[in-house]
């Protein structure tokens, strides 16, 4: 396999990517996606490159498809927790940073609740860096897993009407995703409660919407997420039986799309809340082929900002 690489050390935001880039991401895990077929999952593409997974928040599908991912390409990986770390001892995380790079790690994977907490990394490390999600800010890979999904079921992104619906000021995932996707030419309306939509979100692009029924209406694309608890402050809605009523998605809502509308979640999804159980597990949802397709776009960031531009071993 011969493709030209990226020309960045690190991912931190889907903003640093042009369109060409995002093609060659998603063209590369495409292609990728194959490996995880095979009854061996496994190339030696990354033999002897070390990669640390460095997840300072819980994580269940982004943690465990980074090291799926490092191990199906053959590389090293080793994990560290908050709780583990000298962290919690009042270590910094710039001198975390520093006793990493001593050890000569190729490639650090973080999640942290601080955002700009890998943009920070980055510049004390020379080993390179990927966002895993930070704080209220990005996450790249969801963003680029995402697109990966719609286009598979869509043949492309450019001219889809894409509906993004909940938490929008707290989600990294919203924030990526509506990068990415107007980036792409999807044409992308936010819809939540007021106290869950950031000032100024329609300077990015988007439509905003306030009522689910018009949010959803002629849409090819429904990405629910997550209410963000543990990130906000206070209390922003009344309770989750309001929550559910006034945005959950349900059959009733969902007919208003596209009769191919694809529904995605990226997970831990909270059923009876944002999204109902019919929807969550109907023919419309694509949930657990984003989860799968993580992997394969993970395997293509390593693969590509480790120096995939050479004619690498894929047999």
């Amino acid at each position: 396999m011969s493709l030209i690489g990226l020309s960045h050390k690190d991912l931190l935001s889907i903003d640093q990517l042009n369109v060409d880039e995002i093609n060659l991401i998603l063209d590369t895990a495409d292609s990728l996606k194959e490996i995880s077929k095979r009854e061996i999952k496994k190339v030696p593409t990354l033999r002897g490159k070390t990669i640390v997974n460095f997840f300072y928040e819980p994580s269940t599908r982004t943690k465990t498809s980074f090291e799926i991912a490092a191990k199906r390409l053959s590389a090293d990986t080793v994990s560290l927790s908050a709780s583990t770390s000298s962290m919690v001892k009042g270590e910094t995380l710039i001198d975390t940073a520093k006793n990493l790079q001593a050890m000569n790690p190729d490639l650090i994977v973080i999640r942290h609740s601080s955002s700009g907490a890998p943009h920070l990394l980055a510049r004390h490390v020379e080993a390179g860096v990927i966002n895993a999600g930070d704080g209220i800010n990005e996450h790249p890979t969801q963003a680029l897993l995402d697109m990966l999904t719609i286009r598979e079921k869509k043949g492309e992104i450019a001219g889809l009407r894409v509906a993004i619906i909940g938490d929008i000021a707290h989600s990294r995932v919203a924030r990526s995703n509506v990068i990415g996707l107007r980036k792409m030419g999807a044409h992308v309306t936010v819809c939540g409660p007021p106290t869950m939509m950031p000032m100024g979100v329609g300077e990015l692009g988007v439509d905003v919407q306030y009522d689910i029924r018009r949010a959803v209406e002629d849409k090819d694309v429904i990405m629910v997420l997550r209410i963000q608890l543990e990130r906000q402050a206070g209390s922003l809605f009344p309770g989750v039986r309001e929550y559910s009523r006034f945005f959950g998605l349900n059959r009733a809502v969902l007919s208003r799309a596209k009769p191919d509308a694809i529904v995605m979640h990226p997970g831990p999804m909270n059923r009876g809340v944002e999204i109902e159980p019919e929807v969550a597990d109907g023919p419309w949802s694509v949930i657990l082929e984003q989860v799968a397709n993580g992997v394969a776009v993970r395997m293509a960031v390593l693969y590509l900002l480790m120096g995939g531009s050479k004619s690498d071993d894929m047999d």
